[in-house]
């Protein structure tokens, strides 16, 4: 077993970017302003911008599909996807909670004893963490946006407690799912507004209210960034602009390049467009999609009712619960139960409405 050892800062690495602050100070605006995101809107703040979006998650399995469709995505070099944004990450919780909840046939989060259903949380919210760190290494940029709210904190050796600002995740003290994200991110970013109390006449009044970023810890909120960025900066998105790749590649600055790309780097403009053709005719013939690995379930009712395999694709792809045209056999397991099989006839209807597949087509024998 060969043990690879590299020195220096790795070349254009992907953010990984956590944004929380008030409602409606701007933090969904914010990250649109990333390279090319693609949101997982878990609250609908998204509704009234114009980006590119999965449908709304329900359920945590949904979203479990989403992030491994820009998983698959990532695959790609380089990837079509070149920002994930998951907005908000304290309404993804709540879907976690839901599902854990529902696994283990609780009421509510609180019917586990001894806090397990925390840990259950923890546990499950880790793994999405595990899937956006390979996305995040593949070159893609991650930025989770959440909400914060004030929670009285005291000083283990001082006495007296006093207010801060935290990330909405978890209500309980047995929640981890907070340090979980602060700890996964290579910057905390925590939008507010700024306000000055001053005293007019002997009473306080409330002055300012500009919109500012914080990039460092203080007592009286979470923060951190690995770039060297200011404490206190305009929220704006040109202040952390130049620290935020356009697909990455994470090769460090000093290490040879493999052999592999190079070769690829001598592919001839014919051979690579040969190549895209190819695909293309690949995706457009279905019987050039291969049945094998394919769900038998999915292979028995578009065999019953006159389906194929690439009207599922561009199913995927036309309604946005794909980045792009996907084999059958390449989606994830959790979005061919929820969407596929669990929306039958939804998926049905809307294949009719964009004419993907017509019910009463004719074939013509010449």
């Amino acid at each position: 077993m060969s043990i690879k050892i590299s020195r220096g800062p790795l070349k254009s690495k992907p953010a990984r970017v956590v944004i929380y602050g008030p409602e409606g100070i701007g933090k969904s605006t914010f990250a649109a302003q990333f390279p090319s995101p693609i949101f997982i809107d878990t609250e609908g703040s998204t509704d009234l911008m114009d980006v590119a979006r999965f449908e709304k998650p329900t359920s945590w399995e949904m979203l479990l599909a989403e992030v491994e469709a820009v998983k698959h995505d990532a695959a790609n070099d380089p990837p079509t996807i070149k920002t994930l944004v998951i907005d908000t990450a304290d309404w993804m919780e709540r879907l976690c909670e839901s599902y854990v909840c529902k696994k283990y046939a609780k009421d509510g989060i609180e019917d586990f004893s001894y806090g397990k259903g925390y840990v259950y949380v923890k546990e499950e919210f880790g793994k999405v963490l595990d899937t956006l760190t390979e996305i995040n290494q593949r070159g893609v940029n991650i930025v989770i946006t959440a909400h914060c709210l004030i929670r009285k904190f005291e000083l283990p050796n001082e006495t007296g407690a006093f207010d801060r600002y935290e990330l909405k995740l978890g209500g309980k003290a047995g929640n981890q799912t907070v340090a979980l994200v602060k700890e996964w991110a290579d910057m905390v970013l925590f939008a507010n507004y700024k306000e000055i109390v001053t005293k007019v006449n002997g009473k306080n009044k409330v002055q300012g209210g500009r919109r500012v970023m914080y990039a460092s810890h203080a007592p009286t909120w979470d923060a951190k960034n690995r770039y060297g960025l200011p404490d206190e900066m305009p929220f704006d998105y040109q202040q952390i602009e130049k620290y935020i790749p356009d697909n990455a590649s994470v090769t460090p600055s000093d290490a040879p390049q493999e052999p592999q790309k190079q070769k690829r780097e001598e592919t001839t403009d014919t051979e690579e467009k040969s190549a895209q053709a190819t695909n293309q005719d690949d995706q457009k013939d279905d019987t050039k999609q291969s049945r094998d690995g394919v769900d038998e379930r999915v292979l028995k009712i578009i065999d019953q009712e006159g389906y194929t395999l690439d009207e599922l694709s561009r199913f995927a792809k036309e309604s946005n619960c794909m980045p792009g045209y996907v084999p059958v056999n390449k989606m994830p397991k959790a979005f061919i139960d929820q969407v596929i099989l669990g929306q039958w006839p939804k998926v049905k209807s809307f294949m009719s409405d964009k004419g993907i597949h017509l019910e009463d087509s004719l074939v013509v024998p010449f």
